[in-house]
C-alpha cells in the first residue's frame, strides 16, 4: 500500500474518531446523527454535479450500503445510550475487519495469506476482549455497559456489510480501464446523498418538533460532523477501489485508539489496563497487517 493511502486511510481514522466523540458528547444521540447525515447529504451535492452516476452494476451494492449504514446508524444510537464511547468504539470497529476480511474473500476472491489472518485474527481478539473488561475498580461491567457491549458487536456487524458492499459499489463503479477518482466520487455523492434523508425521517418521526429545534441550535456542529464523516468515509471508499477490502478495513480501525484517548482525556472516561493493553494490541495487529502486504 502506497504510502499517500495510508496517509489518507489514517487521516479518515482521525476524523472517523472526532465525529464519532460529536455523537457521544451531543445530549440526543439520534438528533445529532439525523444532523450530520443531513449536512453530509449536502457536502455530497457538488459531487452529484461534477462526477458521473454509478452505472446499474453498482447500484444493488449501492442499495445494499444504504440500508446496512441505516441498521449501523440505529445500533451505534443504541450502543451509545448504554455505553461509554472508550468501550462502544472499539468493539463496534474492532470487530468489523475479520467479517470485512471474509466478505472480501467470498465476494471479491480477496484471499489473505496466513499472516495476514493471523493480524486481522490478533485485531479482533484484542478488541473482542473489551466485552469481558473490568472497571478499574475491579467490578464486572453492569446490565447498561453489557447490553452496550452487544449492541457495539450488532454495530461491527453492520460496519462489515456496508464495508464490503461499498467496496465492491466502488469498483463496479470503474470504468473497464481501471479505478477512477471521478467514477468513485460519483458513487460516495450518491451514498451520501442516499443516506442523509431516512435517518431524518426517523429522527422527526420520533423526535417531532425536536429535530427542528435541534437543527436551529445545532447546525453548526451538525455541519462539522457531517463534513467529517463525509471526508472520512469517502476516502475509505476511494482507496478501497484499489486496495484490498481487509487491509484498508483494518488500518482504519487505528481510530480506536484516537477514540479511546478522547474518551479519557476528554470525556474524563475510566480506562482500565485491560482496556490499554487491548489498544496496544490492536496496534501491533495493525503493524502486522501492514508489514505483510509490502
Amino acid at each position: 500500500m502506497d504510502a499517500h493511502i495510508i496517509a489518507l486511510v489514517l487521516g479518515a481514522a482521525l476524523l472517523h474518531a472526532a465525529w464519532n466523540a460529536m455523537i457521544k458528547t451531543a445530549g440526543d444521540a439520534l438528533l445529532r446523527l439525523a444532523l450530520i447525515n443531513l449536512t453530509g447529504g449536502l457536502v455530497a451535492l457538488p459531487l452529484l454535479l461534477i462526477a458521473p452516476a454509478p452505472p446499474a452494476a453498482a447500484l444493488p451494492w449501492l442499495a445494499a450500503s444504504v440500508l446496512a449504514h441505516h441498521a449501523y446508524y440505529l445500533l451505534l444510537v443504541g450502543a451509545y445510550r448504554h455505553g461509554d464511547l472508550s468501550l462502544v468504539y472499539p468493539i463496534a470497529r474492532g470487530s468489523a475487519p475479520l467479517l470485512v476480511a471474509s466478505g472480501g474473500w467470498l465476494l471479491a476472491g480477496e484471499a489473505l495469506s496466513p499472516v495476514g489472518l493471523l493480524a486481522i485474527a490478533i485485531i479482533c481478539a484484542a478488541i473482542l476482549s473489551l466485552a469481558t473488561a473490568r472497571t478499574p475498580t475491579g467490578a464486572e461491567l453492569g446490565h447498561s455497559s453489557r447490553r452496550g457491549t452487544w449492541l457495539a458487536l450488532g454495530t461491527g456487524a453492520s460496519i462489515a456489510a456496508y464495508t464490503v458492499f461499498d467496496g465492491l459499489g466502488v469498483r463496479a463503479s470503474a470504468p473497464q480501464s481501471g479505478p477512477s477518482t471521478l467514477h468513485a466520487l460519483g458513487y460516495i455523492g450518491w451514498l451520501l446523498a442516499l443516506d442523509a434523508l431516512p435517518m431524518a425521517v426517523l429522527a422527526a418521526a420520533r423526535r417531532g418538533r425536536a429535530l427542528g429545534a435541534a437543527l436551529v441550535a445545532g447546525w453548526r456542529g451538525g455541519l462539522v460532523g457531517g463534513a467529517l464523516s463525509a471526508a472520512a468515509y469517502g476516502a475509505v471508499i476511494w482507496a478501497m477501489g484499489s486496495q484490498p477490502m481487509a487491509l484498508v478495513s483494518a488500518l482504519r480501525e487505528t481510530s480506536v485508539i484516537i477514540a479511546a484517548a478522547i474518551g479519557v482525556f476528554l470525556l474524563k472516561e475510566p480506562l482500565g489496563a485491560r482496556r490499554l493493553l487491548a489498544a496496544a494490541t490492536v496496534v501491533c495487529g495493525v503493524i502486522l497487517l501492514q508489514l505483510d502486504n509490502q
